[in-house]
């Protein structure tokens, strides 16, 4: 006899159900919120675009506030006073016999310290002659060609000096300037109404202090030369 074949039908339980149903309210609601383009899905996707440009244009809502420096210049030149000036061309003759003193280092020297100094002064002053050059420019102020004819001697004593006589000299004339103009420009810093002069001041502070201690490093400056730089910075009554 054949056996009796009967199709076995699957039999689905109340959890399968369940699971069904839950899975097509699902899919519902999926397709629900992507066609609602001006519900709250449509504004939570537009969400990380807000975002963003707030946080790039935070200059622009927020520089309504702030002086840029293009709103600087729009505002009209700046003050340059006197003490500004003579700042400048301080500066800038500082560099005129400064730089050519650092080269005659580089040949004259005995001491290795004495050219290693040399060579900051070229180095800083070239930079600070480019800056002076510039700003000058910018605030139409003219600006010598040559050193002062104090300065000129002295590079022409350096000139006729060799080994350890020109270390010496070299040291005690160099440390005696800077000195000087150390002072001259906490005291501009302290009082220039002019973002150019206050920005010169802060990189020539630096050139400064770094040519007076690698000239201090050669060990050659002599107390007579730290007592005349002393007297001569100190307040006039």
């Amino acid at each position: 006899m054949r056996p009796n074949r009967r199709a076995v039908q699957p039999k689905i339980s109340l959890s399968m159900i369940v699971v069904i149903v839950t899975v097509c309210l699902a899919v519902t609601a999926m397709v629900m919120v992507v066609r609602d383009d001006d519900g709250e899905a449509s504004a939570a996707s537009q969400a990380p675009a807000g975002l963003s440009q707030h946080t790039g244009g935070h200059s622009s809502s927020a520089g309504a506030g702030v002086n840029t420096g293009t709103q600087a210049q729009e505002s009209g030149p700046q003050t340059v006073t006197e003490v500004d000036k003579t700042f400048l061309i301080k500066v800038r003759q500082a560099g005129l016999w400064e730089i050519p003193a650092g080269k005659l280092a580089q040949t004259h020297a005995s001491n290795e310290s004495v050219k290693r100094a040399g060579l900051h002064l070229i180095d800083g002053h070239s930079r600070l002659d480019q800056l002076v050059r510039e700003d000058a420019r910018i605030l139409g102020v003219q600006l010598p060609n040559k050193a002062s004819a104090e300065q000129q001697g002295w590079v022409r004593q350096m000139e006729n000096a060799r080994g350890p006589e020109f270390d010496r000299l070299f040291a005690n004339l160099l440390r005696s300037s800077h000195g000087k103009i150390f002072a001259t420009i906490g005291e501009v810093r302290a009082s220039t109404q002019n973002d150019l002069i206050r920005r010169h001041a802060r990189q020539a502070n630096q050139t400064v202090l770094d040519h007076l201690e690698v000239l201090e490093d050669t060990g050659l400056v002599d107390g007579k030369t730290l007592q005349e730089v002393e007297e001569a910075v100190a307040p006039k009554d």
